[in-house]
């Protein structure tokens, strides 16, 4: 059974633990050790996801038979534009319909909070096979960018998107 939770400040640590697991699985054959660590460090130090928590995004966390399992941040970026920041499932529950679930969840609570028409979007790096996944869940890719995250490193990333 899946269910989740909106995360508050005392998950800083529970997200970054996951997170652990789940992005250098996602990124290991995609990005060079060196960037993967710096944009782990990057984003999901506890203090860094505080920050985030602190500046707007809303966290929630996804559990299968009561065991967290995955993540996603959401945040609104203009009156009617939300992102995903941020989702993932650990290795170990893939495939049980936790990004699946995710993806609903953060659509119901986009329309809770903005039940005018809107756009959701989020960021899929451009080699990675959860682009997909986001096609099937009925995501479009819009347009693509490079973008500079510091330290000489980019995220290439597909901006997929879909109206609500």
């Amino acid at each position: 059974m899946l269910t989740t939770r909106k995360a508050n400040s005392t998950d800083c640590t529970l997200i970054n633990i996951l997170a652990a697991k789940a992005f250098p699985a996602t990124y290991k054959n995609i990005l060079s050790p060196e960037q993967l660590n710096y944009m782990f460090n990057m984003m999901y130090a506890p203090e860094n996801i505080l920050q985030q928590m602190n500046e707007g995004h809303i966290y929630f966390i996804c559990y299968k038979d009561n065991e967290p399992c995955g993540y996603v941040s959401i945040e609104q970026q203009e009156n009617d534009l939300f992102h995903l920041q941020k989702i993932y499932v650990i290795p170990d529950s893939q495939g049980c319909g936790a990004g699946r679930f995710l993806i609903k969840e953060a659509i119901k609570y986009i329309k809770e909070i903005h039940p005018a028409p809107c756009t959701m979007e989020l960021n899929v790096n451009r080699n990675n096979k959860a682009f997909h996944f986001y096609e099937r869940m009925g995501l479009k890719k819009l347009r693509e960018g490079d973008f500079s995250i510091g330290n000489g490193y980019y995220m290439n990333d597909y901006i997929m998107g879909m109206e609500l």
